[in-house]
C-alpha cells in the first residue's frame, strides 16, 4: 500500500463551468462547478473584499485595503466625504486609491492614544513619534532618531509624551511638549549586576595595615573619597538602575501623575523544549529546521509583577497570597485517581495584567488571571502600599473565557474593561450569568451592576468619547446574526444602529456621527457599507425578547461604497444555506446550516468546521469561502450538505463553549451523530451514504467519527487533523483537557490515535508537511499505526511546501478532487 496516495483523479472540464446535463422540464438551470473553478486564485475568481477600515481623524475620510485590480496585493483606497448643507446627508465620493506619496505621510489608524478632549493624537510611523492636531489636520514631528521609538501616550497632566524606546532594556522615556525636553523615566539593564569585588580577610588586613603605617596615603585616601562623595552629590537624579538579569520586560506603564512605574517580568522555564517542523524543499537543497512550539504541559514561564516608586527610589515585588480563593485546588483533580489532595494551600501561579487607571489618576485596577485558566479577579490596586482588593472574580471549573474577557490567552490581557467618567466606576464583561454580557462595579464602595442580560452574547463594546454610552455589537436577534447598538452607560434600552440580516462590522467615525459596515450574508462576500449614526432602525427594549423589537424605519439605509465580486463568481447562483434546529440527545438545539439540492440522491455529506471555538452556522459569508463552494458542489451533484455548530462552538454562552471540558471528542460528535440521525429521519437520506469532512478541529472529529461510531459515516476526509492532543500547544489544549500529566485520562479519551482500531470505513488524511500549528509528525504518528494495527482502507495525501492553511490554489485543487473522488466512490 502506498502511504501517499496515488488515487487516479476523474478527468474534469476545462472551462470555468462544466457545461451541465439537460434537466427536465420545470427544474432550474444551474451552471456546474468544478473544483479546479472553486480552489483557483480567489482575487481572480471571487474578488477582493475590502478590509482593515479606519477614519481620518476629522471623520470626513475612510480608508480600507481592497484590490478591484486583482493586484499581487491590497492597496489603501479612500472614500472623502463632502461637509454637507444645513438638514443634509454628507455625500461619499468614489472609492479612490491612494498614492503611495499619500499613503507615506498618513497618520497611522487611531489606537486610543488621543488626549482627554480629543483635540489631539499621538501616533508611531516608521520607528519615531508624531502629534497631529485633529482638528487642523497639522502633524508635529516628536522624534527622530534610528532607535525605535513606539507606544506613545499622553500623561496625566498632558503635558508630555511618555514612550517606549528599543534597546536592551526597552526603557520608557518623557517629551516635554512645551521645551522638548527628553527625559529617560527608567533604566531597565539586562543581565545582571556585576556585584563590587570583595576582599578576602588577608587582602583587608593588608589595606588597613598600609593605611595605619602611612599619612600621606591616608591624606591621599580620604582626598579622593571625598571627591567622590562631592561627585555624586552633584550628579542629576538618574532613574533606579534595575537589572534584568535572565528575565523579559513586559508591558512597563507609568502611572498619571509619573510617580509609580509598574511592570511584569518573566522567566522561561529552563526544560521548557521547543518542537522543530522539518522543510524538505528549501532553496539551500537541504532539509532545514523551522522552530515552531512547545507543547501542552510543557513549564510555563515564572511571572513576577512590579512596582517602581520614583520617589522612594524603591523597587517592590507584587504578593499575591491573600487573594481570595489563591490556593483553592482545581476541581478536576478531585475525581482524577492518581492526584493526591493538596493540604498544603499553595499559592496557584498567577499573571498580574494592568493596571488600569482613571482619568483622574486616584485609582487604578488589576486583572489578576491563574495560569490554570480557573479564576480571573478584577482587583483595585494601591501602588503605595502594593494593596490588592477583590472586586470581581469569576471563577470556572472548566476555563474562563467568552467574548470581551479573554479565551485562551492564559492570563496575558486584562479583557474589555474601563472607567466611566465618574473616575469611580468600573464597566466589565462576565460570564456570571452563563453569557458574556456588561457589568459594572464602583471601585471604592465594591457596589455591582449588571448592565445587559438574556441568552446571547455581547461580543464587542466601545465606550462613547463623552462616556455616556456605549456602543456594542450582540447577536441577540439570532446567534447567527450581528448587529451594532447603543446604550447608555447605565443601562437600560438598546437602540439598534443596523439592519441589514447576517454580519454587520462597524467601525465608528472619531466623532461618532457616522459609522463604516463591513457586511456580508450567507451568499454574498464582505463590502463596504457607511450610514449616518443618528438614525436608528430598531430599538430593543430591555424587557423585550430579541423576537419582539419594537420597529422604527430609518429615513437614511446603509450606502454600498465597494463592489468587489467578479462577473464568473457572480454568474453562479450561490444558495442560501437554510438556518435549521437539531435537536441533540442532552435535549439542547444545535443550530445549523442545510444545503438541499433539487434532486436529493440520498447521499448527504456533514462539514465540520475547525478551531473548535469558532461559528460557522451563521448568516454571513463563511470564513471557510472555499468549502461553502465546494458545499454547493456537493449540492449540485444531488448531495444534501449539513455543517453544525457543534458543542464549543462560539456565539451559545457559557455552558455550550466548555461542552467538551475533559472530553473532546464527546458531546461535540455526539452532536454530528445526531445530526446524521436528523438527516436520515427529517430530509431523507440514507444512513447508508453519509461522508464527513473538515480541517484542523474538523479533521480531529473526522477521525474520531470514523474510529469511535464506524456505522454512522461511510467515509471521511481528515485534514490537517489533531491525532493526539498531547502533541498540541498549551493555551488552547491545557483550557479544555487540563495538562496530559494530570489528567491523563482526559488526554487519552479525547485522542483519535488510541481509537484507531475502530476504523472500518474510509478514510482519506490530507496534511502540510510544514504545518507548524498541528504538526506533519501527528499523521505520521497515525499512520503508523493504522499500518501496525493491519488497515488497508485509508489514503495520505501530503503537501510538502503548505502550512496548516493552505496557499496554493494547486494544492487546494489536488486536496478536493481528493474529497470529491471519496464520496463520489464511497457513497
Amino acid at each position: 500500500m502506498n502511504y501517499i496516495s496515488c488515487w487516479p483523479l476523474a478527468l474534469l472540464a476545462t472551462s470555468a463551468f462544466a457545461q451541465p446535463a439537460p434537466k427536465p422540464t420545470g427544474t432550474t438551470t444551474r451552471s456546474q462547478l468544478t473544483v479546479e473553478t472553486i480552489m483557483q486564485d480567489q482575487k481572480v475568481w471571487v474578488g477582493t473584499s475590502p478590509s482593515n477600515p479606519f477614519w481620518s481623524d476629522d471623520s470626513q475620510t475612510l480608508y480600507f485595503s481592497w484590490n478591484p485590480e486583482k493586484a499581487k496585493g491590497d492597496s489603501l483606497y479612500k472614500v472623502s466625504f463632502s461637509v454637507p448643507a444645513k438638514g443634509k446627508v454628507a455625500a461619499p465620493s468614489k472609492p479612490v486609491k491612494v498614492t503611495p506619496l499619500e499613503r507615506r505621510a498618513l497618520p497611522t489608524a487611531p489606537i486610543a492614544a488621543y488626549n482627554k478632549t480629543y483635540t489631539k493624537r499621538l501616533f508611531d510611523r516608521q520607528g519615531d513619534l508624531f502629534l497631529i492636531d485633529v482638528k487642523s489636520g497639522k502633524i508635529r514631528q516628536l522624534t527622530n532618531t534610528v532607535e525605535v521609538e513606539a507606544d506613545p501616550v499622553f500623561s496625566g497632566d498632558e503635558q508630555q509624551v511618555v514612550f517606549r524606546r528599543s534597546g536592551a532594556g526597552a526603557n520608557l522615556f518623557s517629551i516635554d511638549l512645551q521645551s522638548g525636553e527628553l527625559t529617560q523615566l527608567t533604566d531597565f539593564r539586562a543581565g545582571a549586576k556585576k556585584p563590587d569585588p570583595k576582599l578576602s580577610d588577608e587582602e583587608k588586613f593588608l589595606k588597613q595595615d598600609q593605611l595605619r603605617l602611612s599619612i600621606i596615603l591616608k591624606e591621599r585616601k580620604d582626598k579622593k573619597d571625598e571627591g567622590e562623595r562631592i561627585s555624586k552629590a552633584d550628579r542629576p537624579k538618574r532613574p533606579k538602575e534595575i537589572y534584568l538579569d535572565d528575565k523579559q520586560l513586559l508591558n512597563p506603564q507609568v502611572s498619571p501623575d509619573g510617580r509609580f512605574i509598574t511592570y511584569r517580568l518573566s522567566k522561561s522555564a529552563p526544560n521548557s523544549k521547543t518542537t522543530q517542523v522539518p522543510n524538505y524543499v528549501t532553496e539551500s537543497g537541504y532539509t532545514e529546521e523551522i522552530a515552531a512550539r512547545t507543547k501542552v504541559g510543557s513549564p510555563a514561564a515564572a511571572q513576577e509583577f512590579f512596582v517602581y516608586d520614583t520617589v522612594k527610589d524603591t523597587v517592590r515585588a507584587v504578593s499575591t497570597k491573600s487573594i481570595p480563593g489563591i490556593s483553592d485546588q482545581p476541581a478536576y483533580l478531585k475525581s482524577v485517581a492518581s492526584a493526591k489532595p493538596d493540604t498544603s494551600k499553595k499559592t496557584r501561579p498567577v499573571v498580574i495584567n494592568g493596571p488600569i487607571w482613571s482619568d483622574d489618576g486616584k485609582l487604578c485596577v488589576v486583572v489578576v488571571r491563574s495560569l490554570d485558566n480557573k479564576d480571573r479577579w478584577i482587583m483595585r490596586f494601591e501602588p503605595e502600599t502594593l494593596k490588592l482588593s477583590s472586586l470581581d472574580r469569576q471563577h470556572d471549573d472548566a476555563w474562563v473565557g467568552g467574548p470581551g474577557i479573554n479565551w485562551q490567552g492564559m492570563g496575558t490581557a486584562s479583557g474589555n474593561m474601563n472607567f466611566l467618567a465618574d473616575n469611580q466606576t468600573l464597566w466589565f464583561q462576565s460570564e456570571a450569568d452563563g453569557y458574556s454580557h456588561i457589568y459594572t462595579v464602583n471601585v471604592l464602595t465594591g457596589e455591582k451592576k449588571q448592565l445587559t442580560s438574556g441568552k446571547f452574547e455581547v461580543q464587542q463594546v466601545q465606550l462613547s468619547r463623552d462616556k455616556t454610552h456605549f456602543f456594542i455589537q450582540t447577536n441577540e436577534v439570532h446567534p447567527g446574526e450581528q448587529h451594532f447598538y447603543r446604550m447608555a452607560v447605565t443601562g437600560g434600552e438598546r437602540v439598534r444602529l443596523t439592519n441589514m440580516t447576517g454580519a454587520n462590522d462597524v467601525t465608528l467615525a472619531p466623532n461618532e456621527t457616522r459609522m463604516a459596515i463591513r457586511y456580508s450574508s450567507s451568499n454574498q462576500p464582505w463590502e463596504l457599507y457607511v450610514a449616518d449614526i443618528n438614525q436608528p432602525f430598531l430599538v430593543a427594549s430591555k424587557k423585550s425578547s430579541p423576537q419582539s423589537v419594537s420597529s422604527q424605519t430609518a429615513s437614511l439605509t446603509p450606502l454600498k461604497l465597494t463592489d468587489s465580486q467578479t462577473e464568473n463568481f457572480r454568474s453562479y447562483p450561490w444558495r442560501e444555506p437554510t438556518m435549521v434546529t437539531i435537536p441533540a440527545r442532552d435535549g439542547q438545539l444545535i443550530y445549523a446550516r442545510l444545503y438541499k439540492p433539487e434532486r436529493p440522491s440520498g447521499k448527504s455529506v456533514v462539514f465540520v468546521h475547525g478551531a473548535g471555538y469558532l461559528q460557522n452556522a451563521h448568516k454571513w459569508w463563511s470564513s471557510y469561502t472555499r468549502e461553502y463552494m465546494f458545499n454547493n458542489l456537493l449540492v449540485d451533484k444531488g448531495y444534501t450538505v449539513l455543517d453544525i455548530d457543534y458543542r464549543a462552538s462560539a456565539g451559545y454562552g457559557r455552558d455550550w463553549r466548555t461542552g467538551i471540558y475533559r472530553y473532546m471528542g464527546g458531546k461535540d460528535l455526539e452532536d454530528h451523530v445526531d445530526a446524521a440521525k436528523w438527516l436520515v429521519q427529517t430530509q431523507g437520506v440514507d444512513e447508508k451514504r453519509i461522508g464527513i469532512y473538515g480541517g484542523s478541529y474538523g479533521g480531529f472529529i473526522t477521525l474520531m467519527a470514523l474510529f469511535t461510531t464506524p456505522d454512522v459515516f461511510k467515509a471521511g476526509a481528515a485534514l490537517r487533523p489533531v491525532t493526539d492532543w498531547a502533541a498540541y500547544n498549551h493555551p488552547y489544549t491545557a483550557n479544555i483537557l487540563n495538562e496530559p500529566q494530570l489528567d491523563s485520562l482526559s488526554y487519552r479519551r479525547s485522542s483519535p490515535i488510541y481509537f484507531a482500531e475502530g476504523l472500518k470505513n474510509y478514510l482519506l488524511i490530507c496534511h502540510g508537511m510544514v504545518d507548524v500549528n498541528v504538526h506533519f509528525q501527528d499523521t505520521v504518528r497515525l499512520i503508523q499505526r493504522l499500518i501496525e494495527l493491519k488497515k488497508d482502507n485509508w489514503e495520505l495525501a501530503a503537501y510538502p511546501m503548505e502550512d496548516h492553511g493552505f496557499v496554493e490554489p494547486s494544492s487546494w485543487t489536488d486536496e478536493y478532487k481528493r474529497i470529491l473522488k471519496l464520496f463520489e466512490e464511497r457513497l
